[in-house]
């Protein structure tokens, strides 16, 4: 895309570094659209329940006081409600109908055992309609990258990634994020599929775990504390797509370095050597202090971090929204992410100069970052060996099927997250470092064309 990032390497081409070398252009002419509809509004969950369709709206506002939205660089999209036929695309048509009949009032036994009328999948007029705008949302999103009429396009509509082609769960009725998957590999790009969320993404992971052209990366909370109780370091696919679905379970208290340590020792050296032509970011922000249903401690500091590693991976991005249970951490969070990709810095925190007041966790009224929370000895202790036996496991597991380098017996290229030289141990390990800069063992890279 024309005028919107530092110039890409040409297919085939052996990457050297994460990000590519070359400086990052004036981000003006960067194009993000915001997915956004007013009957959205009106399509919620049960009140009792913690999942809120609100939180889209209350980031738009939120935008749009900062003056972050509203040009012609930074605009709006009305999407809409996806078809029964693109629905049926990845989910079954006995389901559908089940979905359907239960919104209407008419649940079934055929529909209770679809995993409809569970706790995290209740009853209620909206459950279809809410989906199919998501799911709706997410196809025109898509077709925004496709046509090169936006370069980051946002659906925080959608994010529903435990749906299964026919079975709800998770609050998740209708999968967004794997139908707009489908479209971009349909369209033959290569797609990377990158979850944050503090849930682990199964049914993503069930609909492309025998493929190829997209591959799932999820860094969530650890299946021995969290639903759904999965994602662990051996699921990694099957047949063409072995290697191409990884998972890093993150133990519970992990915080902002450890998180990192991981996303840069496993997330950036596959993205690179994947070398995507999109990604798609599930950016659910249940992995923050103070969420009432995980156990994590990231600040959205974090987000930042991340959202500056993806614009270096140098291709659109469709960011998809998620969980998310504390409502004002998620909004602001997002839009933080928002103000990262328009390239927007933290001498513009909005709201610092009125004077913001530090409240209770990760609570800051005045400013979108989150101030830095102290991490004990004993959390550390807690989180840093299983931590890095992740890593480690995850590294011999899938490393060499993309032709990256690992160390038998690898805990020597994985230094300790505390002490005094953590940044000079990580790098002469050859492991990326916080800025993601330092250089990944890329060998054999696959050849291929641009598509």
């Amino acid at each position: 895309m024309p005028g919107i990032y530092f110039l890409r390497p040409a297919r085939g081409a052996a990457s050297s570094s994460f990000p590519p070398s070359g400086e990052v252009l004036t981000m003006s002419d960067r194009k993000l659209a915001f997915l956004y509809s007013p009957e959205v509004e009106a399509l919620t969950y049960p009140p009792e329940c913690p999942f809120k369709t609100q939180r889209a709206g209350l980031t738009r506002l939120r935008l749009k006081s900062f003056g972050l939205l509203g040009d012609e660089n930074r605009f709006e999209v009305t999407p809409r409600r996806a078809t029964l036929a693109e629905l049926k695309q990845f989910h079954t048509a006995p389901y559908l109908h089940e979905l359907q009949h239960a919104a209407g009032g008419d649940l079934t036994v055929e529909g209770l055992g679809m995993g409809i009328g569970g706790v995290d999948t209740p009853v209620f007029k909206d459950m279809f309609e809410c989906g199919a705008w998501a799911c709706g949302a997410g196809f025109a999103a898509a077709d925004l990258l496709l046509q090169k009429k936006a370069d980051i396009a946002f659906n925080l509509l959608g994010g529903f990634h435990h749906a299964m082609a026919d079975r709800a769960a998770g609050f998740c009725y209708l999968n967004d994020v794997v139908l707009a998957c489908m479209k971009l590999a349909d369209a033959g790009k290569r797609v990377l599929y990158l979850d944050v969320d503090a849930h682990h993404g199964d049914g993503v992971q069930a609909a492309f775990y025998r493929r190829q052209d997209v591959m799932t990366i999820s860094l969530h909370e650890s299946g021995k504390t969290l639903f759904p109780w999965g994602g662990f370091e051996d699921e990694i696919g099957e047949g063409v797509g072995r290697g191409y679905n990884v998972n890093v379970p993150l133990p519970a208290e992990t915080y902002d370095e450890a998180y990192l340590m991981a996303f840069d020792s496993v997330a950036v050296p596959l993205a690179t050597a994947f070398n995507p032509d999109v990604l798609v970011l599930e950016l659910g922000l249940d992995i923050l202090a103070g969420d009432p249903l995980t156990h994590l401690r990231m600040t959205n500091n974090v987000v930042v971090e991340i959202a500056e590693r993806l614009l270096r991976l140098n291709c659109p991005m469709l960011v998809a929204g998620g969980g998310g249970y504390h409502v004002e951490n998620t909004v602001r969070g997002w839009a933080l992410a928002w103000r990262t990709f328009c390239g927007e810095n933290d001498e513009c925190d909005f709201g610092l100069g009125m004077g913001g007041v530090m409240l209770a966790s990760t609570e800051w009224a005045g400013g979108l970052r989150d101030r830095t929370l102290a991490v004990s000895a004993e959390q550390r202790r807690a989180v840093e060996p299983e931590l890095r036996t992740t890593i480690e496991t995850v590294i011999n597991n899938v490393f060499r099927l993309h032709g990256l380098e690992t160390t038998s017996g690898s805990a020597g290229i994985l230094p300790a997250i505390s002490g005094p030289n953590k940044a000079t141990s990580r790098q002469d390990a050859g492991v990326p470092g916080p800025a993601g800069l330092t250089e990944p063992a890329i060998k054999n890279k696959r050849k291929r064309s641009k598509s």
